[in-house]
């Protein structure tokens, strides 16, 4: 097992933690990764664009006028998508870019990207906020003790007032354990890991 400082709020040492090697020393492979984030990324993809066909459009399908002896070309519909008005020839429809990829392969991800973390000195474990009141002050305090920026804060607690005291900081995230992804770890350079987290992401990929 891996042993990592555990800091308090004023970024000073106060414990260590141990990191199992099952989850945070896995060999890093870049083409897992590109998979999985592009796989969260097509699950965002909201698909709504849609255009009018020539059956969406209002309008006669009388024919405009006959078939021979006009000199024009023949035409039928005005709904035809060769007029003015008329319908859109394979235009968007709407649709899900959402696909899945094996739940092994998701793990296995989350995994390698906590481990690249690691092996990058970019994992720090807090023992704890102690936010008494929503306060984004206090919250970005602790963030500049610990010389974090762009960072991403998991925490296994449903602390509310860490949630809105961060919500309005720019290059920050906070996420509970159950929402720790392969994209948000990577987006952002650090990080932070709140020392009781530690133990619900073993129960989740342990």
């Amino acid at each position: 097992m891996a042993a990592v400082d555990v800091l308090n709020r004023s970024g000073e040492k106060v414990s260590e933690a141990q990191l199992p090697d099952t989850i945070f020393s896995i060999p890093v492979k870049k083409s897992v990764l590109h998979d999985v984030v592009r796989m969260q990324l097509a699950s965002r993809r909201r698909g709504t664009a849609v255009v009018k066909g020539r059956s969406d459009i209002a309008g006669s399908t009388k024919k405009l006028y006959r078939q021979k002896g006009t000199g024009n070309a023949r035409s039928g519909s005005i709904k035809s998508p060769l007029r003015r008005g008329g319908g859109v020839i394979f235009g968007p429809t709407q649709r899900s870019y959402a696909y899945n990829l094996p739940k092994k392969v998701r793990a296995l991800a989350l995994k390698m990207a906590l481990s690249s973390k690691l092996a990058t000195d970019s994992l720090r474990v807090i023992d704890g906020f102690g936010l008494e009141e929503i306060k984004t002050k206090a919250f970005v305090d602790v963030t500049r003790a610990l010389g974090l920026k762009k960072v991403l804060v998991v925490t296994s607690d449903d602390d509310r007032n860490l949630f809105l005291s961060s919500r309005n900081v720019p290059g920050v995230k906070v996420i509970k354990t159950e929402g720790l992804n392969v994209y948000d770890i990577l987006k952002y350079d650090k990080l932070l890991l709140v020392e009781s987290s530690i133990q619900g992401i073993e129960g989740r990929l342990g």
